[in-house]
């Protein structure tokens, strides 16, 4: 089989496991540790798929597909249980299920690696020979860099009359919290919308080519886009900050990975940008919505019918963003990076392309 009908059919068949797989957990376990605990795997993806693309370390990156994909998996399974626990303790304090400090922090982990693996390429420790090490502290370093993100910029005063709340795991930052995590997710949105772009117009200009230059320029450029499109949804639409999120953000960011990744760009392949961007991009949007809208029906029929808003303490909106970005997202990671799309692409597929593949 053969792009685009891999992909979508790839699409396809991981979102009725992810659906299936919510209904088998229930409500609490699905909300609570299994969408956590998934979410701790995904930055060990995105440095196999983008850093290592699935090639290190070399007795691994040389197994033919089912093996290579288990041994990806299991890796992933031990270090997203050593990442979980050590979060769990240090950020949620042990209490179960995890609470929103621990969560969130996972949540933001996820979205530093991206920017560190893909808008920097993984500089600096792509100039190392040893890739397999390369691989590890990129990883190390973004746990480290979002744990200072995490230090300066979160405060969840907003729940300190919540029965969760405990002011010795509330380091007080800059900004409400939640604030925080759907600012990270918006850029994150629009880094992906230049990738659509195959990072036009900023790889016009040469000097922005070379890293640790266009890194810097793109991720300042993603952020300083994603405050203005969050200023735009939340006090302009006055939606509240976990609706917006899923209003916008996470969908084009789901539908961009679709497009983008299990796709793997096929689709108007010799459209010229900024035409292809467009494109892409639109595509992306609607291939968004429309899974978040079908998501929102199969919820009563997945788990339950939740209530939305501050009234439901965003309990739909949270189902919503964990079903897209804390499973379906992770299954269509592991398929993709881990197993090459493997059986639909056949044992002897090469890597799968990856969004990361702007020029450095």
């Amino acid at each position: 089989m053969k792009q685009p009908w891999l992909g979508v059919v790839a699409t396809a068949g991981i979102i009725v496991i992810s659906w299936l797989v919510i209904l088998a957990m229930g409500t609490d376990l699905f909300m609570g540790w299994a969408s956590y605990a998934l979410m701790g795997a995904i930055p060990f993806a995105i440095v196999v798929g983008a850093f290592w693309q699935s090639a290190q370390p070399p007795a691994l990156g040389r197994l033919g597909q089912p093996g290579k994909g288990l041994a990806y998996l299991i890796l992933a399974a031990i270090i997203a249980a050593v990442v979980s626990l050590i979060h769990w303790q240090l950020r949620g304090g042990g209490m179960s299920p995890p609470v929103p400090m621990a969560v969130m922090t996972i949540i933001t982990s996820v979205v530093t690696m991206f920017f560190l693996a893909i808008a920097f390429g993984g500089w600096p420790f792509s100039l190392l020979k040893n890739k397999v090490l390369g691989g590890v502290l990129l990883l190390v370093t973004a746990y480290v860099l979002n744990a200072v993100i995490f230090q300066v910029f979160f405060d969840f005063g907003f729940a300190s009359d919540t029965g969760f709340y405990r002011a010795d795991l509330d380091p007080g930052g800059l900004f409400t919290a939640w604030n925080v995590v759907v600012v990270m997710v918006t850029s994150l949105s629009v880094m992906f919308l230049f990738l659509c772009f195959d990072v036009w117009p900023i790889t016009t200009v040469k000097a922005l080519r070379a890293q640790p230059l266009m890194g810097l320029v793109w991720t300042i450029l993603c952020f300083a886009i994603g405050l203005f499109v969050f200023w735009l949804g939340t006090s302009v639409a006055a939606m509240e900050a976990p609706t917006f999120m899923v209003t916008a953000p996470i969908p084009f960011l789901f539908g961009a990975i679709v497009v983008l990744q299990m796709l793997d760009g096929s689709l108007f392949a010799n459209v010229k940008q900024p035409l292809k961007g467009v494109i892409n991009a639109v595509l992306a949007l609607v291939i968004g919505l429309v899974l978040a809208a079908i998501y929102r029906a199969m919820m009563p029929v997945l788990s339950e019918a939740l209530p939305a808003g501050p009234a439901g303490d965003f309990a739909a909106e949270l189902w919503l963003a964990n079903a897209l970005l804390a499973v379906t997202f992770p299954f269509l990671a592991f398929l993709g990076d881990f197993f090459g799309l493997w059986p639909l692409a056949g044992t002897k597929a090469e890597p799968m392309e990856n969004p990361d593949s702007a020029p450095a």
